[in-house]
């Protein structure tokens, strides 16, 4: 993408515009899909959504990959008891969606599976559906931490990571 372009494009992302995608009710609606799902297996899931890149990512025309990573670390998801953390990175201006995960998870689960998530909620977000595509991502992700980290009938998960969205 042309540099001028993709400056643009992130100098009118607003606040606003992850306000208008993503209201209060929709970031409520996503925690909620979250706790339901961390109630089936002991991974964490995040969600977190900012409307463009900051300066410092722009200036060296960063991949917004870069910054999910970052915000992985940040956000400390990465520290799990398991290793099993993932994080669902939305970045509006370029149209981003990148799922970050533990190496507790990611040697048991192939990048295509991230990446059949990621294009999901994009084909979704492009119609404006951003709380389907957002929940229907969300269910997909604890689906896969099913497969490998379910919880025994009865048992408690404790939650160790916030499960409400982080607005950037």
């Amino acid at each position: 993408m042309n540099k001028l372009k993709r400056l643009i494009q992130h100098a009118v992302k607003t606040p606003q515009s992850v306000n208008r995608a993503f209201p209060p009710d929709v970031l409520k609606r996503i925690e909620e899909a979250i706790a339901e799902g961390e109630r089936t297996h002991s991974g964490e899931i995040r969600f977190a959504v900012e409307a463009a890149l900051p300066w410092s990512y722009l200036r060296r025309n960063a991949p917004a990959r870069e910054r999910a990573e970052m915000l992985f670390g940040k956000l400390r998801v990465w520290d799990t008891e398991d290793n099993n953390g993932v994080l669902i990175y939305v970045e509006l201006a370029d149209q981003r969606i990148e799922v970050v995960a533990d190496r507790g998870v990611a040697r048991h689960v192939p990048n295509a599976r991230w990446d059949e998530i990621s294009n999901m909620m994009r084909e979704r977000f492009r119609t404006g559906e951003f709380q389907e595509g957002s929940i229907a991502a969300v269910r997909a992700v604890s689906a896969l931490l099913v497969e490998r980290f379910r919880l025994p009938d009865g048992a408690a998960n404790p939650n160790q990571l916030s499960d409400a969205p982080t607005v950037l």
